[in-house]
Formats: structure tokens, C-alpha cells, sequence
């Protein structure tokens, strides 16, 4: 289930030539399944009408500071107490400073100075604007007082100039929002990932590799970041974009992976092994592609790669370790010999030997499996969904540890 799903999120839409970005950032949130609420300015009126958002989002749209919101309540108050968030995208430089120096003379503003919820500011403006230091200290005042900020993007404005001042990433504003509804479970925490394929190469342009996108390892770094930990992402070669917040380190071949692994596994708390690393590579790799002669080489000379999961089990002392099992037959079996032999505390089983392949796709079905024989069935999901799954499980391995609070800081 999404971090989403269920959460009323107040939307503020401000005025400026991004309103038509609001549109499918609300398209975003709820298809995620959050129940979102407009609030427009009058400025934003002038870009896009209240319909467009009220087909998306079901609700209606508040536009006016002097009306009785559902007949009876006070639509400031409402609008301030109703979301889990609320979001201001696009943000003007206007719309800011009326929030960093307690002006509330619009629906929108007023409901900015009565809210108790988390703040989160998109903003949107000319590169003048936004780098102008009247801005930047309204800014800083708003980050001082505990308000966010995705800051804007640098490219091509409106205007025609060229700099800071775009609206970030639809998927920017999502991640940052998925972040302050997650719980923070992960607080204080170092995590280490591994995700993706390596790559053991026969000569310069041939390699043994596998179908592994890496999605699940990086929905996984993803959402220990949403749940407050520091993460580390050891990488092979995907074409995924990095998640915010995570530092990434990309290798290519297992012994890279092991070498990387092992400088910052000192410092990690959990470690989830989700990398598919090759078990085996060429023992000589040619200097040249080898050439196409008279007929097919009968055989490749290997040798095993570093069994890096086992040894991480042999050294992991309190540490949580978590590993992947991807079989293609007697899969409950096998994980479970897995899971026993190399000292983890979870493994995460899944059957990839189907006529679906679970390589590359943005769903899986898996089953948890823990020593002493418990077994949890997870059905098919989308891989963020899933990584909250697994952290949660491993959030419940923690607390029977004593390593977190019964409740979430």
C-alpha cells in the first residue's frame, strides 16, 4: 500500500505560468491514493480554472477567504486542520513572503499562518526573483521555523532567461511529499543497499551479466530515506535516476561491488542485499575481442565471485542483514537453506523462473521468511509498495532487538 494512500493532502496553487504542472502533480497523488483538497488564489484563477482541479481530484476547490465552507464551518480553519500536509506548488515569491512574515490576507495565506500540519513549498519564479536576497531570507525564515522546501530547477524560464527559478520534478515534489507522510522508524540509522546486475566481462565488449533492473534495490534506498535513514546505495549498471538523498556508489563487476560493500559496511546499522551479483567469471579476460574464427569456442574457463552475502553473515555481529533469493524452482527451499547458511535475519524470496518476469518490472509478489521457520506471503505490488513491506518487517526485527522504540520517533 502506498505511504499515500488514505492521506488528505491541502494543495495551495499559486499563480504563475507552473499552475499547469499542479495539474498533474494532483493527477500523481491521486492515483497514489491520496485525497487531495485545492486551495487557488485569485492569481491563479487567471491561468486555469477550478474546474480542471475539481474533475481530478473529486473535491471541491476553495477560491474565496469570506464563505462558509460547507455551510456551516469556517473555510480557513477547515482547510488548515483537514490535511496530514500541506503543500504550496507552484510557489510564488509573493506567496512566500506573505508566509515568512505572517500575512494572511487570502484564503490561502490565512490558512499558511492557522495550520499545525507539516508545510512543504514548491516554488516557481524568475531566476531574479528567486536569487534575490529579500527572497532568500524569507526562505531561510520559513526552513527555520521547520517548513520544507523542494527547491526549483534551473532551465528554461517563462520569461525567456535561462536559470534557478523552474518548478522541480513533478516526481521531485511526489518523492518529498512520500518522505514527510513516512514514518520515521529509521531515524538515526546507516543503511546499506546493494542493487542492480554486475557485469564480468569476457573481453573488452562481451560480458556475463543478468536481466536485473535494479528497481526493487533502489525502491528499497528510496524508502529508508523517506523512513529517516542515512543510505548508502552500491550500484551495478542500471539506467535508474538515483534516488533523492542517497548516496550512490557505482561499481561494475562483483569484486568492485565486494570492495565497496566492504568500505562501508563499518558504518551501516542494516544492510539489504538486493543486488543480482554474478556468481561466477571468466578466470582470464582477453586484452582484445576475441575474434569470430573457424567454428564456436566449445567452453569458457570460470571461477567463482565473491560470495559477498556469506561473508557479510560471517562478520555482521548485531547488524541486521537482509538478503534476495530469485529461484526457479523450489523456491521456499532453497531460501530458507540460504537464509540459514549465510547467518541472515530475513531473506526475501521470489519466484522469477515464471512466464512474467519479475526482471525489469515494476511489480513482485514475494515471501518474507525469518529464522525459526516464520513465513509471510507478500501478493504482487509495486516494488515501492513492497520496499515499505520489507523495511517494515525489518523494522519488527529491530524492536525484538531492542534497536528502536515501540513507536516511531
Amino acid at each position: 500500500m502506498s505511504m499515500l494512500q488514505g492521506k488528505k493532502i491541502v494543495l495551495g496553487v499559486t499563480g504563475c505560468i507552473a499552475v499547469y504542472k499542479a495539474a498533474e502533480l494532483v493527477r500523481q497523488l491521486v492515483k497514489l491514493g491520496a485525497d487531495v483538497h485545492i486551495v487557488m488564489t485569485e492569481s491563479a484563477l487567471q491561468f486555469m480554472a477550478p474546474l480542471t482541479f475539481q474533475t481530478l481530484t473529486g473535491n471541491p476547490v476553495i477560491t474565496e477567504l469570506f464563505k462558509l465552507y460547507e455551510e456551516r464551518t469556517i473555510g480557513h480553519i477547515t482547510m488548515a486542520q483537514r490535511g496530514d500536509l500541506l503543500v504550496v506548488a507552484p510557489a510564488t515569491a509573493n506567496i512566500i513572503g506573505k508566509a515568512a512574515n505572517g500575512i494572511a490576507d487570502d484564503m490561502l495565506s490565512t490558512v499558511l499562518l492557522a495550520t499545525r500540519r507539516p508545510v512543504l513549498f514548491a516554488p516557481a519564479m524568475n531566476e531574479g526573483m528567486w536569487d534575490n536576497p529579500v527572497t532568500q531570507r524569507n526562505v531561510s525564515s520559513l526552513k527555520a521555523i521547520g517548513r520544507h522546501f523542494v527547491d526549483p530547477g534551473c532551465g528554461d524560464l517563462a520569461c525567456g532567461d535561462h536559470g534557478m527559478g523552474r518548478l522541480a520534478d513533478i516526481s521531485d515534489i511526489v518523492d518529498e511529499i512520500e518522505g514527510m507522510l513516512s514514518p520515521t522508524d529509521f531515524m538515526g540509522t546507516t543503511a546499506l543497499v546493494t542493487a542492480g546486475p554486475t557485469q564480468e566481462f569476457i573481453d573488452p565488449v562481451r560480458f556475463i551479466s543478468n536481466p536485473s533492473s535494479g528497481k526493487m534495490g533502489y525502491a528499497i534506498a528510496r524508502a529508508l530515506r523517506h523512513r529517516g535513514a542515512e543510505v548508502v546505495l552500491v550500484s551495478g549498471p542500471t539506467t535508474l535516476t538515483a534516488p533523492r538523498g542517497v548516496q550512490v556508489v557505482q561499481v561494475l563487476s562483483a569484486q568492485e561491488m565486494a570492495a565497496a560493500v566492504d568500505k562501508h559496511f563499518p558504518a551501516a546499522d542494516v544492510i539489504i542485499k538486493s543486488a543480482a551479483v554474478a556468481d561466477y567469471r571468466p578466470r582470464v579476460v582477453a586484452m582484445h575481442k576475441v575474434k569470430k574464427r573457424d567454428g564456436t569456442p566449445t567452453s569458457l574457463d570460470l571461477e567463482s565471485t565473491t560470495d559477498i552475502l556469506a561473508d557479510l553473515g560471517k562478520k555482521k555481529g548485531s547488524r541486521i542483514l537482509v538478503g534476495f533469493a530469485a529461484e526457479t524452482q523450489d523456491m521456499l527451499a532453497n531460501a530458507r537453506v540460504k537464509l540459514e547458511q549465510k547467518n541472515l535475519d530475513l531473506i526475501v524470496a521470489n519466484d522469477v523462473g515464471g512466464s512474467e518476469s519479475v526482471f525489469g518490472s515494476d511489480m513482485n509478489k514475494v515471501t518474507l521468511l525469518l529464522p525459526g521457520g516464520d513465513c509471510v506471503d507478500v501478493p504482487a505490488m509495486n516494488k515501492q509498495d513492497l520496499a515499505h513491506r520489507i523495511l517494515d518487517c525489518v523494522a519488527g526485527i529491530r524492536k525484538k532487538q531492542g534497536d528502536i522504540p515501540d513507536e516511531p520517533a
